[in-house]
């Protein structure tokens, strides 16, 4: 797969419109004030690097899940000023995709400048499940660049338009950050080193149980939390009460324990479970036995000795991957769960352990509690590309690359 960085050793960048597709979907507060900018500042490397090669570079992404036309709320502009603080330079903002504004933004630019074109989502082409409309959508952004460079990690498991048809219209490269991605996702899956400890949580077992087919050949120790821990403990004949339950994955997962014993793979499961009366930060809540959820609570965190027990885990492994949090962590009543593994991650990283963190709200919790990215191994920006890669799909923006 040939990168952006054999573009720019190779030369001939100058003078040339180069396209990137990043990932710039970040959080917006209610006055559309990005909450976390990771995602900007993991896209800059390869942008700067392409605009100090003398490119002309036109950054396109998405923001959010409009429906194939304008939303001011999803809108890139506050997106287009953080980009233009980090880069130190001016970045000219399209106010459409692919329309005249686009066009102008891009035969504006001089050699190293830097546009950014509206939310790609805006146009129906770019999602669409048609061959034909997201490859019109993809003749259009192609007419806008001379050379492609993929750099949004977070969206190569998904077949759109500025993901795949585009690299199949012009010459293509892998941007530094899916590059980077990659690399860390290798370490996972060829000859980790041992301790091999993945802790999942998140809302829903059915998201999970392809990845943890998978994960079930190579990890020695699967710590599970979250919402869809409630499905493991139902499958072991527990009382789960209110508590969040796909109880058509209950034989499912039956076979993934069973499984676990015959492969000689440690589940670890939380004995106690912070549980309460409702999803609330202001309701009853009280720490129970796993096994003991009243019938009419709901777990919303794993407890205290969970905690401690899950960290302990997890400091001695080698390898840890993580992705969903412990518990409903953007309530404090329910993040003790989260943090302590965070700690214990971090406690990890420090004694010489690679520990990879699965993007979205595992990557937000860390810097809702106050980690600095320097103190894990790598963050991904892609929760949902990382689980499929991690559960050996072809990830149609990848693959493509490769031709």
């Amino acid at each position: 797969m040939r990168t952006a960085h054999d573009l720019i050793l190779a030369g001939g960048l100058r003078g040339k419109r180069v396209l990137v597709r990043s990932d710039l979907n970040v959080p917006l507060d209610a006055d559309g004030t990005i909450s976390d900018d990771g995602r900007v500042r993991a896209s800059l490397p390869t942008i700067k690097a392409l605009s100090e090669a003398g490119a002309r570079v036109v950054v396109c992404a998405h923001l959010g899940r409009p429906k194939g036309a304008p939303e001011a709320r999803y809108s890139l502009a506050p997106v287009a000023h953080r980009l233009q603080e980090l880069l130190g330079a001016p970045v000219a903002f399209a106010a459409d995709t692919v329309g005249e504004s686009a066009r102008s933004a891009v035969r504006r630019l001089w050699d190293g400048q830097v546009a950014l074109l509206e939310n790609l989502r805006f146009n129906p082409g770019e999602t669409s499940k048609d061959d034909a409309a997201r490859g019109a959508f993809a003749d259009e952004l192609a007419s806008l660049a001379d050379v492609f460079v993929s750099d949004g990690f977070g969206v190569v498991h998904r077949k759109q338009a500025s993901v795949y048809d585009v690299a199949q219209r012009l010459p293509h490269a892998c941007g530094a950050l899916v590059q980077t991605e990659i690399a860390a996702l290798k370490r996972l899956t060829e000859s980790p080193e041992r301790p091999y400890a993945v802790v999942l949580g998140g809302a829903k077992v059915s998201d999970k149980l392809g990845v943890i087919a998978n994960l079930m050949q190579t990890a020695d120790r699967l710590l599970i939390g979250g919402g869809m821990v409630f499905t493991f403990l139902a499958a072991q004949g527990h009382e789960v009460g209110k508590s969040l339950l796909e109880a058509e994955q209950i034989d499912a997962v039956k076979g993934y324990l069973d499984q676990a014993r015959e492969l000689g793979v440690e589940i670890i499961l939380p004995t106690d479970i912070v549980a309460a009366t409702a999803f609330s930060a202001q309701a009853e809540h009280s720490v129970v036995d796993a096994n003991r959820i009243p019938a009419d609570w709901m777990g919303l965190d794993i407890g205290p000795e969970s905690a401690k027990a899950f960290a302990a885990k997890l400091i001695d492994a080698r390898t840890v991957f993580w992705n969903g949090p412990m518990g409903a962590f953007e309530m404090p009543p329910y993040a003790s769960g989260t943090k302590a593994v965070a700690e214990a991650l971090a406690e990890a990283t420090a004694l010489g352990a690679l520990t990879v963190i699965g993007g979205g709200d595992s990557a937000a919790a860390l810097r809702r509690f106050g980690f600095e990215d320097s103190q894990f191994g790598h963050i991904s920006t892609g929760g949902g590309a990382s689980l499929e890669y991690l559960e050996g799909k072809q990830l149609p923006g990848l693959t493509v690359l490769e031709g």
